[in-house]
């Protein structure tokens, strides 16, 4: 590899600048997609179609001999192959094109600094839902798999009408296409894989909102046992104690509603929330509840520890109902936790209390305890009297942060 590494973006179109064409013609190796290759068929030097890993690629360049030249879509810096070059290897210029997403919200005239743009490329489109749940404006890089038609149906699935979608094909190309729809009418329809989605709100359209603390009978629940949830004072605490981050990974063990999950997953919009629960019922009102919320949690029908070892390690456990399994199943969420991560507890007896704390220090947790005795206002004639909800201990186990 001699000198400088020019990584050239390039539009639908193959057009690039005359500078950059000098680059080009006087490189020895070429390395791009064979879509972007083929824009170039005069070239003289050698070619290397960019295909598997990026580790064999940057090896490959590494032992290249002469100038090494690379082809990319749109800015290369872009959710593209740009910034990765330039971590690994040294003398990486690059030559930004237009960017997708900036083509596309030109084309609609719609300005798009305020805009969060994520990538559905290459990625499961689960999480989406509590992601963008009341944003105005969502652009959407998408593949094969994440087409605008299933964005639709997921969307749709979650209630999201609020939406039209922008869909942007061939951006800059000859077969340019570009339309606004309702969700509804994106059903079975296809288009070009080369494309781009943007979501704008609709003027006037106001969903429900819910901030944190999320009243207990907005959710479904169990008849006639109705107040098998984690009731809202208890739920914020909890969520409190769990310390969660935008990016959070979260397991609800025992989840029966999923008011503490749905919460949870609007916090850590970013992340993923892992639910399991034993009950068939409860297990049908937490995927409505969820439903509702927009938020979307990887439910299972089971009882822990079983079907755990499925999920990715935890930044943060809530366990509200253990099964008469506590000792192994804490220590297995003591043993899958991540660095920083919190295990909060939920339990209603000194029995529980007793038999968690004894268990998480046995495993190298240190716990602290809240008893959390509270009380809601209930009329009684033309005045006002309190209620006592039961009272819950919020146990937190945590790793003992060591002095340096």
């Amino acid at each position: 590899m001699n000198g400088n590494i020019h990584v050239i973006g390039i539009g639908d179109d193959g057009a690039v600048s005359p500078e950059q064409r000098k680059l080009i013609d006087r490189s020895d190796i070429l390395f791009g997609g064979e879509r972007h290759l083929n824009f170039f068929p005069d070239f003289q030097g050698r070619r290397e179609v960019i295909k598997g890993g990026l580790s064999d690629l940057v090896a490959t360049m590494k032992a290249a001999e002469g100038t090494v030249t690379v082809l990319a879509s749109g800015d290369p810096l872009f959710y593209g192959i740009g910034s990765f070059l330039a971590k690994k290897l040294p003398g990486v210029i690059i030559h930004p094109h237009l960017s997708s997403i900036q083509l596309a919200f030109a084309r609609l005239g719609v300005a798009w600094q305020d805009a969060l743009i994520t990538s559905l490329h290459g990625k499961p489109i689960s999480g989406l839902a509590q992601k963008i749940d009341g944003l105005d404006k969502v652009a959407l890089l998408t593949d094969e798999r994440n087409t605008p038609s299933a964005i639709a149906d997921y969307l749709l699935s979650f209630g999201m009408t609020e939406y039209t979608m922008f869909v942007a094909e061939n951006l800059g190309g000859e077969t340019e296409r570009c339309g606004s729809y309702q969700l509804e009418e994106l059903a079975g329809r296809t288009f070009s894989p080369l494309n781009v989605v943007i979501l704008l709100k609709k003027q006037g359209h106001t969903a429900p909102h819910y901030g944190l603390g999320i009243d207990d009978d907005q959710f479904a629940q169990r008849k006639p046992d109705k107040g098998l949830i984690t009731k809202k004072e208890v739920r914020v605490l909890s969520l409190s104690e769990l310390n969660l981050r935008r990016d959070s990974i979260v397991w609800d063990i025992g989840t029966c509603t999923a008011s503490l999950a749905i919460e949870a997953a609007r916090i850590a919009r970013e992340g993923a929330v892992y639910a399991i629960e034993k009950n068939e019922p409860d297990l049908e009102n937490a995927v409505e509840n969820a439903r509702k919320f927009r938020t979307d949690i990887a439910f299972v029908h089971g009882k822990a520890p079983t079907g755990l070892d499925a999920w990715p390690d935890p930044d943060a456990v809530f366990i509200g109902g253990s099964g008469g399994e506590m000792a192994e199943l804490l220590k297995l969420c003591a043993e899958r936790l991540r660095p920083h991560g919190r295990i909060v507890l939920n339990a209603a007896t000194i029995e529980t209390l007793y038999e968690a704390t004894q268990t998480f220090a046995k495993v190298g947790l240190t716990t602290r305890v809240t008893l959390l005795q509270t009380s809601r206002s209930k009329p009684i004639l033309h005045m006002t009297r309190f209620e006592g909800l039961n009272p819950i201990y919020i146990i937190t186990a945590y790793k003992e942060e060591s002095a340096t």
